[in-house]
Parts: structure tokens; sequence; C-alpha cells
């Protein structure tokens, strides 16, 4: 039974244990590194957006195919 109730309590402490360690190890970017972050994150969003369009600009037409046969 106290093996229970050691384990029961020894998960949070590591949990916290672990975090801590973890937030230690955290550190802000610098302003290279976030430059670069945010180019990567804008180069995302503008292919994800060309990926987008494009898909787009064949569906429609295929789309009003299907449609316009029906």
């Amino acid at each position: 039974m106290s093996d229970k109730i050691r384990e029961f309590i020894e998960i949070p402490q590591s949990f916290v244990k672990e975090g801590t360690q973890f937030m230690n190890r955290c550190t802000k970017p610098n302003k290279k590194e976030y430059i670069q972050i945010c180019r990567a994150v804008g180069m995302g969003f503008v292919v994800m957006g060309f990926i987008g369009y494009f898909v787009k600009l064949i569906h429609i037409p295929i789309h009003s195919i299907l449609v316009g046969a029906a």
C-alpha cells in the first residue's frame, strides 16, 4: 500500500523537477534567431497560400464541368 502512495507522490515531483530543468535551459532567442524564425514562418505562409491558390484555381474549372454537366 505504501508503494502506491509513494509512487503517487513521486510522479508530480518528477514532473515539477523536469519542468524546472527545462525552463532553466530555455533561453530567449537573440535578434538574429528571431529574424530567422520570422522568415521561416513567413515563407511557410507564402508557400501554403500559393498551394491553396493553385488548388482553388484547379478546383473551380473541374467543379464547373461536373456541376454544369449534370
